[in-house]
């Protein structure tokens, strides 16, 4: 070999192994005073947040938008170890960092959760905070706000197998509205007890929990117009707002003849409301429910076994299986009742409105489960399955009646127990993509009700309004105006 080659080949050698280290070579860091950083938001809001309960998680992103790396030499929270704030920088969880390095237009994430410590205070309160960052001298902060709510635990403590976990409440109690009450597992209301609930008392249900009310027992919901009874998720950020199936169902067996519902919202669960017989095959127990919304089930709106159930002024909408599913027989009246299902989360192929007159025994056998009422009288029933009402009768013991009522079926109504029937005539809605089931101006159902159904206890409408004031009732929950 040459030595003018061997010369070339040593200038490669050496060039090569320059560019390898002028290409690793870190940047310099940016030192000067006038970098800053800039960030996704300058304040994290957090929504309503239960008292020793932790929040959802909220993203921050860090950015630097300088051409060169800088050294975050400090970001903590401004009330250090004493913050109900928990930061999670880029992976590393703490309440204070320092020397973070982000590169040139690069960015970094932190996570913030919060957890409010309980006190005295029966309205919600503000929790604040900030986190503080220290940048070559330069200091900036983003703002954490939170508004805490004290409220009424009930911890499941008992476990049996083959039932959900649950916790025994006081007997013959009262929920008042003074806090909130957030159940974890199911709350039962024992044999012999009774729940009563005052107006404006607002129940949260975590994921699979319940209210069951034991057989025997009996429940008393007193919510008025102005300040009705709420039940719905523990997750109260906007996104869950109209989430269904965040938690499972009311649950009411055979016991009192006097379970009431008045005046009650029950949204986003499994099941609003499941009335059933475990034992007891008199029919004597009864649930009465008025002036009631249920709405946005990914299951049934109100599931029955062979129970007496009388309901009046309600809307139960939007469910994933039935709004209303009577089942075993049992003993049913419906007056001035909206049931509209546009179920818009997944294909929906059961109809609004089921009845059946029969179980099914351990042994696959059909067993006869008299319907001895199902009293249909002012309603609509309509939604966007093209069959919104089935009646599945094995043993011809049913007897039912379909009084000045709005259908959406292909069910043949000229037995004398159907009396003016409308069928699939679109109710007109005021706005069903928001749950807003007044009717329009121009909708069939407008007087088309029967002044001689309308009973004492609902002359005024779910919104306060008086029924009787021209030549008809309307159909369903609300009188148009």
């Amino acid at each position: 070999m040459n030595s003018s080659f061997k010369t070339v080949s040593a200038v490669i050698t050496i060039l090569s192994f320059l560019i390898v280290v002028s290409s690793c070579k870190k940047e310099d860091i940016l030192t000067d005073s006038s970098a800053k950083l800039d960030f996704s938001m300058d304040t994290v809001m957090f929504d309503t947040v239960f008292s020793s309960i932790g929040s959802t998680t909220k993203l921050l992103t860090i950015y630097n938008n300088n051409s060169r790396p800088v050294n975050i030499s400090s970001a903590r929270l401004a009330l250090g170890s004493a913050s109900p704030y928990r930061l999670n920088f880029d992976g590393i969880p703490g309440k204070s960092f320092s020397d973070i390095e982000i590169g040139g237009k690069d960015s970094l994430f932190m996570f913030i959760e919060v957890i409010i410590d309980p006190n005295n205070i029966t309205t919600p309160f503000l929790v604040t905070d900030s986190i503080v960052f220290e940048t070559n001298g330069n200091i900036q902060d983003v703002d954490l706000v939170a508004f805490g709510q004290n409220a009424n635990f009930i911890v499941a403590d008992t476990y049996v197998e083959g039932l959900p976990p649950y916790s025994i409440i006081n007997c013959n109690t009262t929920w008042t509205n003074n806090l909130p009450y957030v159940i974890y597992g199911y709350a039962v209301v024992d044999s012999a007890c009774k729940l009563t609930v005052d107006a404006g008392a607002q129940i949260y249900l975590h994921n699979n929990s319940g209210l069951w009310v034991y057989a025997g027992g009996e429940i008393d919901i007193n919510g008025t117009k102005a300040d009705p009874v709420e039940f719905q998720g523990t997750r109260l950020e906007p996104y869950y707002q109209d989430i269904p199936g965040q938690w499972d169902r009311i649950w009411i067996n055979e016991g009192s003849v006097n379970n009431e519902i008045d005046y009650a919202i029950i949204r986003n669960g499994f099941i609003g409301i499941q009335a059933e017989s475990l034992l007891d095959t008199s029919l004597q127990k009864q649930l009465t429910i008025r002036n009631t919304i249920i709405q946005n089930m990914s299951g049934f709106g109100i599931f029955s076994r062979y129970y007496n159930v009388t309901a009046k002024n309600t809307i139960v909408a939007r469910c994933g299986f039935y709004n209303l599913a009577i089942t075993r027989g049992g003993g049913y009246e419906f007056r001035h009742c909206t049931f509209a299902n546009y179920w818009n989360q997944s294909q929906r192929t059961t109809p609004a409105v089921y009845l059946n007159d029969y179980g099914v025994d351990e042994f696959e056998n059909v067993v006869n489960f008299p319907l001895y009422k199902a009293d249909f009288f002012n309603c609509i029933i309509y939604g966007n399955n093209d069959e919104e009402l089935e009646f599945d009768f094995e043993f011809g013991t049913s007897s039912q009646q379909l009084k000045n009522v709005l259908i959406k079926s292909s069910l043949n109504t000229s037995p004398a127990n159907y009396v003016n029937v409308l069928k699939n005539q679109d109710p007109n809605f005021f706005d069903r993509n928001e749950d807003d089931y007044h009717i329009n101006s121009n909708s069939p159902s407008r007087n088309a009700g029967d002044a001689s159904l309308v009973t004492p206890d609902i002359e005024n409408d779910l919104d306060g309004n008086p029924r009787l004031i021209d030549t008809a009732p309307d159909h369903g929950a609300y009188e148009y105006l």
